[in-house]
């Protein structure tokens, strides 16, 4: 009997099938395969083997590596998926008669998790037409507290540098310099290497300045649809990059950028922006953007590149290679809309608590792809309070007085004058009750040459009143506001003026037709269904 390690794909390909009949007699057994790995999915459990591969970006060629990218494979996505990932077991026996945790020893290694349906997936769930905007919310909101608790790359470490990102950058350009024109895609490759070089240079001292903030992590590296899961009603991501430190310790939103860009091409760029949206709003990190188009790019790029290598490998019979054709072509179409420059523009809300304000402004970042930035949220921030903290006596509280509102409009406007620099449109989800506040954000729009309009939420009081009291009863709300504060504004307000109403979209959120109304007035911008339309993909 060979008790020996396991060196060659030729013997894993025996102790793959031989492992298979001893599965099977618990279970019928599916095997999945891709280039680096197999995978044995037998009832409850799948069973994860490495290919003895050795490549430029990996290299699985001996038992003891193997044994090693299982075991950090395990240790990776614990962080993410702890219900997923159970543990590392050694194969024994002989690549003919083996055995799983037998005695005697290891000829290989498996890792052993959870199986689940594939239809768990978000690259069947999106094509399906099934996820829910709840599980938008909580992917999003996982990997805020994921980077936030996540290692910082220290100095001295290469992760993340302007010259690393350059030679990760070089390397996927180099593949489509060589392969597109084959793919009949020649002068996107010339366009893309030119508009690379140049946004490069430009962002060098913002990639400097990320790292020493603390932004390089030690991330998942591979977010893309077909590695984010919903299992149970709880959305996650599984299946990180273990392989590669330098493809691992990345921004946190070059790491988020993957999930966002993979949203939009496969025809959900209401989702992608609703996950971006969520996410900058759970952590803060508005001063990213001025990188994320890049980091946009480079995910597409990843994604195009991934799909000319499998075209490659195919026959020129083969059906796929039309699907693979039109993945490739949508993939640049989404890397070519955002090298272009952003159209921004700045909206605000207008409107009592309770009157909806920001429900129709999360319509509004669905709808246009906007980033929202809400009162609620950056008071409490400002303070290093959670969203969800209640401050007590919201009227008497001094988290409420004047100065702490005035210091909270001001930060509203610094966040929405980064936004807009970074190309992006925003919508400040404030009350906007006194006209001072409403003027200095007319101005702002009119000093940064964007259009500016006032989104006028209402609401019947009654409806109002209602709102407020079941908001206190799920808790669910970052807003303190009640009955009472809701009475002073009624009391204490300024109308808006015959001078602002060029400017203002009279919201009615009781009578049904709030898209409709939001869709008419965002169009006037001229850019909301346009980039829609250039970022749909093959599956949209």
């Amino acid at each position: 009997m060979h008790t020996e390690p396991i060196d060659s794909q030729d013997r894993q390909a025996r102790l793959i099938g031989a492992l298979t009949s001893v599965l099977q007699t618990t279970a019928p057994v599916r095997l999945f395969e891709t280039h680096i790995s197999w995978v044995l999915v037998a009832g409850k459990h799948a069973y994860k083997i490495k290919k003895a591969v050795r490549f430029d970006f990996l290299d699985f060629s001996t038992l003891a590596a193997r044994r090693r990218y299982c075991e950090e494979e395990l240790r990776l996505n614990r962080r993410l998926a702890p219900e997923l990932y159970l543990d590392v077991q050694p194969v024994t026996g002989s690549a003919d008669t083996p055995q799983l945790s037998g005695p005697g020893a290891a000829i290989e290694y498996v890792l052993r998790m959870r199986a689940f349906d594939q239809d768990a997936l978000w690259s069947e769930r999106v094509a399906a037409g099934a996820i829910r905007p709840e599980e938008i919310d909580q992917l999003a909101d996982r990997l805020a507290g994921f980077h936030q608790e996540a290692p910082v790359a220290l100095a001295g470490m290469p992760w993340g540098t302007a010259a690393q990102l350059l030679a990760c950058a070089d390397d996927i350009l180099a593949t489509l310099a060589q392969l597109l024109p084959d793919a009949g895609a020649g002068p996107q490759a010339a366009a893309l290497l030119d508009w690379h070089r140049s946004r490069h240079a430009q962002l060098g001292p913002a990639f400097a300045r990320r790292r020493q903030d603390g932004y390089v992590r030690e991330g998942h590296g591979d977010l893309h649809c077909g590695n984010i899961i919903t299992l149970h009603g709880q959305a996650t991501a599984f299946d990180c990059i273990e392989f590669s430190e330098s493809l691992r310790w990345i921004d946190v939103l070059n790491d988020l950028a993957f999930a966002v860009m993979d949203l939009g091409v496969l025809g959900r760029p209401d989702l992608a922006a609703r996950l971006l949206n969520r996410y900058l709003e759970s952590g803060g990190d508005y001063a990213g953007l001025e990188v994320l188009r890049y980091y946009l790019v480079l995910r597409a790029l990843v994604r195009c590149k991934v799909h000319l290598l499998r075209l490659q490998e195919l026959a020129e019979d083969a059906p796929q290679r039309a699907d693979c054709q039109r993945r490739i072509q949508s993939y640049l179409a989404y890397a070519g809309a955002c090298m272009r420059p952003g159209r921004a523009a700045l909206m605000i809300t207008h409107g009592f608590s309770g009157s909806g304000k920001s429900t129709v402004a999360a319509q509004v970042v669905e709808m246009c792809g906007a980033l929202r930035i809400r009162s609620d949220v950056e008071r409490k921030r400002m303070q290093g309070m959670a969203p969800l903290s209640r401050a007590g006596a919201a009227p008497a509280s001094a988290l409420y007085a004047a100065a702490a509102s005035e210091a909270t409009y001001a930060r509203l406007a610094g966040l929405a004058r980064d936004i807009i620099a970074a190309g992006w449109p925003v919508v400040v989800d404030a009350a906007f009750l006194d006209s001072a506040e409403r003027r200095r954000f007319a101005l702002l729009a009119q000093e940064l040459g964007v259009p500016f309009l006032i989104l006028d939420v209402r609401a019947g009081a009654a409806l109002m009143r209602e709102r407020l009291a079941m908001r206190a009863s799920q808790g669910n709300d970052p807003s303190d506001a009640g009955a009472t504060v809701l009475a002073q504004q009624l009391a204490g307000h300024h109308p808006l003026s015959a001078e602002e109403m060029p400017r203002v979209v009279q919201v009615d959120s009781e009578n049904g037709r709030v898209e409709a109304v939001l869709k008419a007035a965002v169009a006037g911008f001229g850019w909301c269904g346009s980039e829609r339309e250039e970022r749909k993909g093959p599956d949209a």
